[in-house]
Formats: C-alpha cells, sequence, structure tokens
C-alpha cells in the first residue's frame, strides 16, 4: 500500500503537513538539516519545493504566493510542528546545534529545557515557524 493515500488503519493519524515559505533555499537548509536528524528521508524534490517522508507522513515545504503575508505564529493559522525526539540525548544535540546554526534559534532560553512543563527544545527556523522537539520521559 502506498503511503500517499489514505490508509483506514491509520485513521485519525497525521497524514502530511504543508508548509509555506518566502525562501526556498534556506528554508531547504534548515528543514532538510532537522528532518534528517529526526529520521526523515527525501521524498520528492521540484523546482518549487521539496518533501520528506517518515513512515505513512511526509512533510512539504513549497515557495509561496509573492502576494501572501509573512507568517506570524501567534495570528489565527498553525502555531507550530511538534516531533518525539527518540531520547533526551537527541533534544540536547538538537539544542546545541540549533544554538550553533545562524537560521535559527532555541526559544524560552530561560526556561529550556522544561519550557512547556516537560523536556523539549522549542525553536523557531528561517520562517519564523516554532517547532519543539519533545523528549521522552
Amino acid at each position: 500500500m502506498s503511503h500517499d493515500h489514505a490508509n483506514p488503519e491509520r485513521a485519525g493519524h497525521l497524514h502530511h503537513v504543508e508548509l509555506c515559505t518566502a525562501d526556498l533555499e534556506a528554508a531547504v537548509d534548515f528543514w532538510a538539516w532537522l528532518l534528517d536528524e529526526l529520521g526523515y528521508d527525501r521524498k520528492n524534490e521540484w523546482s518549487g519545493g521539496r518533501s520528506w517522508r517518515n513512515g505513512p507522513t511526509y512533510i512539504v515545504l513549497k515557495e509561496a504566493d509573492d502576494s501572501a503575508p509573512p507568517f506570524q505564529r501567534r495570528a489565527p493559522g498553525l502555531n507550530h510542528l511538534a516531533f518525539h525526539a527518540g531520547s533526551r540525548d537527541q533534544v540536547d544535540t538538537l539544542t546545541a546545534a540549533i544554538r550553533d546554526r545562524s537560521d535559527s534559534a532555541v526559544l524560552y532560553e530561560d526556561q529550556h529545557p522544561y519550557a512547556g512543563g516537560y523536556y523539549a527544545l522549542y525553536c523557531e527556523g528561517p520562517d519564523g515557524i516554532k517547532v519543539e522537539i519533545v523528549g521522552p520521559e
């Protein structure tokens, strides 16, 4: 069975997320790195976008329409994406890597890694999309 079509055994699970970006090259650099670290594999590539897959779930990144307003996570719509981490060590490794990157930033530094009340990384990518990486208990 192809992972691109509905699977009744996964009813209610996330199928895919599509993100739009103002700067495809910068966004691909960030998302390709992060999704690779989280176990995603490259799915497709085309002139206006990319996609990555992890099992039956995939993430699409594509160029935004030039007339679209910039992303604002506090406006109505998407606030953030949250991913499971394989371990707390992975959360720590990704946190250190985000701190070293020039295209992203760790959020809530004064409360890290318990900003949400549990062990996690909160960061913001190049388009202002907040990403959460949740460590196991």
